[in-house]
């Protein structure tokens, strides 16, 4: 089992700057090589590099640059090789699929914030002073850097990367461990319905609030851009103080946002592990849910558009989105494969619409967005509870239906 941690470094000011330099030399040798790859293509010949003809010039690379290039570790210039050519398969694998291809692109140094280290040892060491009370993490070129470790890493540490937000500097692990013990089994098993009133209803008839984070802090960030809008577009590197400081707001708040959202979702998830043994819950296409309306052209008049309810769609949109759904299912399936307890996503399609008590479905059964209503046996309760009974029993069903 892997597991990855993330913890707060606190580099000096000299450490600080080394990282930076170090990120800036590595998005350059990304650029570099994404350069040539495109240069070589655009050649009569259409020739192609690969990933192994570029990590053989590495050698040459840094002999010749030994106060840039040099200065860092041979393994994490190779994993930012590695990283162009997987941006490079997803690009091809896009086109052949008939997807939008986007190709790669050249990064500036503030959209370069991330550097790997495929190996623990090579090139960078964790906690590599253990006779030291304070965790340091050391990296080629920068030194030993304290680390804010707010809990154990548990297993074999595989690979580490270093990662800037904002100010901010951050120690990412990779750890392999042995599948933990199980949590002790409780007998309980439950189905949820995920939502925009309520974050989620379960089963059991009690209901998540959703704390809404980004609308909360809409008047905030609204103020924030405001103040940066008044600012001309210029470059990154021609920014007064003053700039740089509505930048930083506005970056700061967004993250704070982020950060709020998943605290909330590992909370949540982690309640409902611990609780029960079986988790059913929608298989949402949180993708194609949140797509725009299609245009509808007007007939009656040329080159216009009939009202399409684009604006509520987009208002729903950020309600989806600040719900946070797809962070909620990825971290609940972590923490449940992590306590030994099975989680089954099920088909949503009817959930809230087939009556729980004599399975009548149909549309009038939901006459509101809250109440149930059957219109055969005359069951009511709350729709979004009896769409989480109805994800359950899908779920039950569909335990049963699998192999042993």
């Amino acid at each position: 089992m892997i597991r990855a941690y993330k913890f707060l470094m606190r580099p000096t000011v000299r450490q600080a700057a080394s990282l930076g330099e170090m990120l800036r030399d590595h998005c350059s040798l990304y650029n570099g090589a994404l350069e040539e790859r495109s240069d070589a293509y655009r050649h009569a010949s259409k020739t192609s590099v690969t990933y192994g003809r570029q990590s053989a010039q590495l050698k040459d690379i840094r002999a010749f640059d030994p106060e840039r290039q040099g200065r860092w570790s041979f393994s994490s210039q190779q994993a930012t090789l590695r990283r162009l050519d997987k941006a490079f398969a997803a690009f091809f694998r896009r086109v052949a699929s008939g997807e939008t291809p986007g190709y790669p692109r050249f990064r500036g140094i503030n959209w370069f914030d991330t550097v790997d280290f495929p190996k623990d040892g090579d090139g960078c060491r964790w906690d590599s002073t253990p006779h030291d009370p304070v965790t340091r993490v050391r990296f080629q070129g920068v030194g030993h850097v304290k680390v804010n470790q707010h809990r154990p890493v548990a297993g074999k540490v595989k690979t580490v990367s270093v990662k800037r937000e904002g100010k901010r500097w951050y120690v990412i692990l990779t750890a392999e461990r042995s599948q933990p013990e199980p949590l002790p089994a409780t007998g309980r098993v439950v189905g949820i319905d995920m939502g925009i009133a309520n974050f989620l209803a379960d089963s059991g008839g009690e209901f998540t609030p959703n704390p809404r984070h980004g609308r909360r802090a809409t008047a905030k960030l609204q103020a924030a851009q405001r103040a940066l809008s008044r600012f001309p577009r210029v470059r990154r590197d021609e920014r007064t103080k003053n700039h740089q400081r509505a930048v930083q707001k506005v970056a700061d708040l967004h993250r704070k946002v982020r950060r709020q959202r998943l605290d909330h979702a590992h909370k949540t998830a982690l309640g409902l592990v611990r609780e029960h043994d079986f988790i059913a819950h929608e298989d949402l296409k949180i993708r194609n849910m949140l797509k725009a309306p299609a245009p509808k052209s007007d007939p009656t008049t040329p080159g216009g558009f009939l009202p399409n309810g684009a604006a509520c769609k987009a208002g729903l949109n950020r309600s989806i989105s600040d719900a946070g759904w797809g962070v909620f299912l990825t971290i609940l399936h972590a923490k449940a494969e992590s306590a030994g307890r099975e989680v089954i996503a099920v088909d949503p399609r009817n959930t809230s619409r087939t009556c729980p008590e004599c399975g009548y479905v149909a549309a009038e059964n939901r006459p509101t967005q809250e109440k149930f209503h059957c219109q055969n046996c005359d069951h009511q309760t709350h729709a979004d509870t009896v769409g989480a009974l109805n994800v359950l029993r899908a779920g039950l069903a569909r335990r049963q239906a699998q192999p042993a």
